[in-house]
């Protein structure tokens, strides 16, 4: 049987240690101006001892960022056996993955704007109004170092370094003992 967890009853809610979906800062503060804005549409789901079976990221975000969020509805899921409390808690997770039609996603913020709501609601970049791919925006983690500290790659006819553009030293290795030609024709 689901219930809400009446205000007055005590239960200590936790994380389940193993949760497998991770929630970036950045997830958290949209998720946190969501329920500012929007409240608990959606509940957070505990087992019968309290731990999150879904909404870890609802959960978190109310905790590092409680300003102006009401409190959460929870429901206990105690008709669950701990087999189904996996297997629902990955479920969850997994299946809100898909894909965007960008163009109707685009065509509905461009809607918003024009009635002045604010796009940053919606979690989408307002430059998406203007280029539509939100990718320019992603800075993968743990990417890989690409450029150092005296590297020079050749573009064409034009060299590029990555250096400190105040240092003699690094300026002559990028020139390669040639003059700059500063003139245009």
């Amino acid at each position: 049987m689901h219930h809400i967890l009446p205000k007055r009853k005590s239960m200590e809610i936790k994380p389940y240690e193993k949760n497998a979906k991770k929630h970036p800062d950045s997830q958290l503060k949209q998720i946190a101006l969501s329920l500012k804005e929007y409240g608990w549409q959606q509940p957070i789901v505990v087992d019968k001892n309290g731990v999150i079976i879904v909404g870890h990221g609802r959960w978190e975000a109310y905790k590092k960022y409680p300003e102006g969020i009401k409190e959460p509805i929870i429901n206990v899921a105690e008709n669950l056996t701990p087999e189904q409390v996996r297997g629902y808690r990955l479920m969850d997770n997994k299946s809100n993955e898909s894909g965007w039609d960008m163009g109707l996603a685009i065509e509905e913020l461009k809607e918003l704007d024009g009635l002045g709501f604010d796009i940053e609601l919606t979690g989408f970049d307002k430059d998406l109004l203007i280029e539509s791919d939100e990718k320019d925006d992603q800075i993968p983690e743990n990417a890989p170092t690409i450029a150092h500290l005296g590297d020079i790659w050749k573009l064409g006819r034009h060299r590029v370094m990555c250096a400190d553009s105040t240092s003699k030293e690094a300026i002559e290795a990028l020139m390669d003992g040639k003059k700059a030609d500063m003139v245009v024709n």
